[in-house]
């Protein structure tokens, strides 16, 4: 018989809540039994234990993890100062985690976390839905094969938004980050970024309290190029104020024989140009869409939404226990995300490309002097 998993939620009414609806995704899985919530805030701990019909509820995630025999515990809040104390919490527990992104605030604390967790073999999976999606697979097939030839670029920006600059970075250049690793297919080697703000270049006297529990953050203007084992380079940008409707939000890979692109989401569509020149204005191509069936063909599956993204990844968290294997976005996978982020500000402290991995583990805005 399939095993049943006890599952603890975990959320923080007022400060990050319940993510983009981690918690309710729960319940929509038959092998799933939620044991217990909790929340530091009275109203929501209530509406929380409702909605999710969970058996109990806690003022405290220490006293629920202490109390309860848990198989996973599912990290739930969008602000992330409190994210590694509960990841390593969880971990000390023995349990599994799914979890919102991003992952933590510093490669300190990303370190501790995967170490936590290997030491007792442990599996995580985090809420960048988009590793999930077959979408994802049909791309890095038509990719693998050569149908839009050698990958030369890899374009991405934010939202572009109020939050844009650094806070774009962390919220939104997660998501495209870890599609641009998927699709360069390995871990930039180095980045060269520079940082701005109001038009200057940021110092140490821009650095401001970030929101959603972020930390030391600054800049409303970036611009940064990773560079890929392959020779191929990736590129993120983010300016406030420049997003428009529809925004750009989304990865553009560019090949040698012409583009594919995709947005962030589950099972959102892709879009290929089949043209080694890129401009379809001179060639007359024109784009062609891209669904998990392959080019130009209906999307034959019906579970495209963000609640249908974490019952994909949570169904993945769970084969990955059972069969022993990494989870499709790791706690490794989201520490490389972590490291693309900090190297942004670590190329612009030093003034020059820096080679990745970070020697510096800590958020780099804090050493700048």
């Amino acid at each position: 018989m399939a095993k049943t998993y006890r599952v603890g939620i975990i959320g923080r009414t007022g400060k990050g809540d319940y993510g983009h609806g981690v918690d309710v995704a729960f319940t929509k899985l038959p092998n799933v039994e939620i044991v217990a919530v909790a929340d530091e805030h009275e109203a929501g701990r209530a509406a929380a234990q409702k909605r999710t019909n969970a058996n109990k509820s806690y003022a405290s995630y220490r006293d629920m993890l202490a109390d309860e025999k848990l198989d996973i515990v599912a990290i739930c809040p969008r602000w992330i100062d409190q994210h590694r104390d509960m990841l390593v919490a969880a971990a000390e527990a023995g349990c599994h985690v799914y979890m919102e992104k991003p992952f933590c605030r510093t490669l300190a604390e990303c370190d501790d976390v995967l170490n936590q967790l290997e030491m007792r073999h442990l599996k995580l999976g985090i809420a960048h839905i988009s590793q999930y999606s077959p979408v994802v697979d049909t791309v890095r097939s038509l990719l693998r094969s050569g149908e839009i030839g050698d990958i030369l670029e890899l374009r991405a920006r934010g939202k572009e938004d109020r939050r844009g600059g650094g806070e774009d970075l962390w919220v939104l250049g997660s998501h495209v980050f870890g599609l641009m690793r998927t699709f360069a297919g390995a871990d930039a080697t180095s980045c060269t970024a520079t940082v701005l703000q109001s038009g200057h270049k940021v110092t140490k006297a821009d650095v401001v309290e970030g929101a959603e529990g972020i930390g030391p953050l600054a800049g409303d203007n970036l611009q940064a190029r990773y560079a890929f084992p392959s020779g191929a380079f990736g590129h993120f940008a983010s300016r406030r104020g420049m997003g428009g409707s529809p925004t750009r939000f989304a990865i553009q890979v560019f090949g040698s024989k012409g583009v594919l692109e995709m947005e962030s989401g589950y099972l959102a569509p892709a879009y290929i140009l089949r043209d080694s020149s890129w401009s379809p204005g001179r060639t007359g191509k024109s784009w062609e869409k891209v669904t998990s069936a392959g080019i130009g063909k209906p999307e034959p599956r019906t579970d495209g939404s963000y609640e249908g993204g974490h019952i994909a990844a949570i169904n993945d968290l769970i084969d990955a226990i059972e069969r022993q294997r990494a989870t499709r976005c790791s706690a490794e996978d989201a520490r490389a995300i972590i490291q693309m982020i900090a190297a942004v500000f670590e190329s612009h402290r030093f003034g020059g490309p820096v080679d990745l991995p970070l020697k510096a583990r800590e958020n780099p805005l804090t050493l700048m002097t």
